[in-house]
C-alpha cells in the first residue's frame, strides 16, 4: 500500500504535534514505518517495543479505514446503575425546600444534606455524593447558589415607569426636568495605613483597617437635559432638611421655569398631614409639578446613576480624616463635575408598551 499525500499530513499531523495523544501517536508511528519506510512488521514491534500482534492489528484498521481507524471504536460500556425515575425523583428534590425534609431551619441544600435526603426518600437507592452532584450537574442545577432578587408590588408599574421614561425622551418645553434622591450614610472613613498606588504588573492596596469619623447625608438633584448636579451635604435627612435643598433648587431657576421633580416614594417626598408640598409649591407659583417612580424601581431615578458615579470615584477607596473633610470632597467633586464632566446621560430603556390605553371603538 502507498500512502496518499493527505495521509501523509495526516500522519505527520499527528507525529510532529505535542498535544497528541500517546496511543494515537504510538498508532501512527506503526502505519508511518510499515508504509513510508517500508519497515517489516516484525523490525517495527522492535522499535516501537509493541507485540508483532499489534503491529497487524493496526496495519489491517488503517487498510481498511485510513486514518479513521486509528481512533478507538465507541464503547458500549457498562449498563446504567441508576434509573431515569430515580434520577427525576432527584431533580424533584433538589427542587423542594430543605425544611419540607426534615431540616428544619435549613434554607438551602448542601451536597451532604441532598445525598442523605435522597437515599432516604427514594425506594431501591443507594448514591455516593459525588452520583448525586453528576445527576445535578447534567441538568445544570445548582440548588446551593440562590439570587436575590426584587419584586415591586406597585400598581401601575409599567404606567408610572413609562410615565418617568417619556420625562427623560421628551421632556415638556420650558419646563426643566431634575432627578431628587438622597445619598444617605455616606461615612467618613480614614484609613489607619496609607493607600498604596499601583505599580507596573501590581494592583493598588488599601488596609482594610479603618477609623470611623461619623456620617453625611448628599441631597441631590441632577438635570436629565444638562447633567448639572445641585447638591448639598448634611448631617441629617429629615422633612425639614429636604424642604431647605428644596429652596435651593428653587433659587437654581428662574422664578417663572416650571420644574419637574422625579422621586420615589419615601415618606418625606409625600405631603403628609402637613401638606408640606402642597404649600411649598403654592409659595413658588405653582411651579413644580411632581412625578414618583414606582416602589422599588430606583433604577428608574437618573440620580442613581450619577450617585454609582460618586461611590466609585470619590467615596469607595477615599481617605477621610474627619466628616468636614468628607463634606469638602464630596462637593468639591460635583463643583467639578459641574463645571468640566457633566453630561446627560443616554438614556436607552424607551419604556415599557402602554397598557391602559384603549383602543377607540369606529
Amino acid at each position: 500500500m502507498i500512502l496518499t499525500r493527505e495521509q501523509k499530513d495526516d500522519l505527520q499531523t499527528i507525529l510532529r504535534s505535542h498535544k497528541s495523544e500517546q496511543r494515537l501517536f504510538l498508532r501512527a508511528s506503526i502505519i508511518w514505518q510499515l508504509f513510508e519506510k517500508k519497515c517489516p512488521v516484525d523490525k517495527v514491534a522492535r522499535n516501537l517495543q509493541v507485540s508483532v500482534k499489534t503491529v497487524r492489528k493496526w496495519e489491517c484498521r488503517f487498510m481498511e479505514q485510513g486514518i479513521a481507524g486509528l481512533n478507538d471504536l465507541p464503547r458500549i460500556g457498562a449498563p446504567p446503575k441508576f434509573l431515569v425515575e430515580q434520577r427525576c425523583e432527584i431533580i424533584a428534590i433538589a427542587c423542594d425546600r430543605p425544611e419540607n425534609y426534615g431540616f428544619e431551619g435549613d434554607a438551602r441544600w448542601t451536597l451532604n444534606t441532598l445525598t442523605k435526603t435522597v437515599n432516604k426518600q427514594i425506594d431501591n437507592l443507594e448514591m455516593s455524593r459525588s452520583s448525586v452532584h453528576r445527576t445535578l450537574t447534567e441538568v445544570d442545577l445548582k440548588p446551593h447558589r440562590i439570587n436575590m432578587w426584587l419584586h415591586s408590588a406597585g400598581p401601575e408599574f409599567k404606567e408610572k415607569v413609562n410615565d418617568v421614561v417619556a420625562l427623560y425622551n421628551e421632556p415638556p418645553p420650558e419646563a426643566v426636568v431634575l432627578c431628587v434622591d438622597e445619598k444617605t450614610g455616606m461615612q467618613a472613613i480614614e484609613r489607619k495605613y496609607e493607600t498604596k498606588g499601583p505599580q507596573p504588573g501590581k494592583s493598588g492596596k488599601y488596609e482594610h483597617s479603618y477609623i470611623r469619623h461619623g456620617t453625611q447625608s448628599l441631597f441631590s438633584a441632577f438635570n436629565t437635559q444638562t447633567g448639572h448636579v445641585t447638591a448639598w451635604c448634611n448631617k441629617t435627612r429629615k422633612s425639614d432638611d429636604l424642604l431647605v435643598f428644596m429652596e435651593m433648587v428653587a433659587g437654581e431657576y428662574r422664578e417663572n421655569e416650571k420644574i419637574i421633580i422625579i422621586w420615589d416614594n419615601l415618606n418625606t417626598h409625600h405631603d403628609g398631614p402637613a401638606k408640606r408640598w402642597t404649600e411649598f409649591n403654592e409659595k413658588h407659583g405653582n411651579r413644580f409639578e411632581f412625578h414618583y417612580t414606582p416602589v422599588h424601581a430606583s433604577w428608574v431615578n437618573q440620580v442613581e446613576l450619577f450617585f454609582s458615579i460618586l461611590q466609585k470615584r470619590c467615596l469607595k477607596h477615599g481617605n477621610f480624616r474627619s466628616v468636614e473633610e468628607l463634606k469638602t470632597k464630596v462637593m468639591s467633586f460635583i463643583r467639578r463635575w459641574n463645571e468640566k464632566e457633566g453630561h446627560p446621560f443616554n438614556w436607552t430603556f424607551r419604556g415599557y408598551p402602554l397598557q391602559s390605553q384603549k383602543k377607540e371603538v369606529a
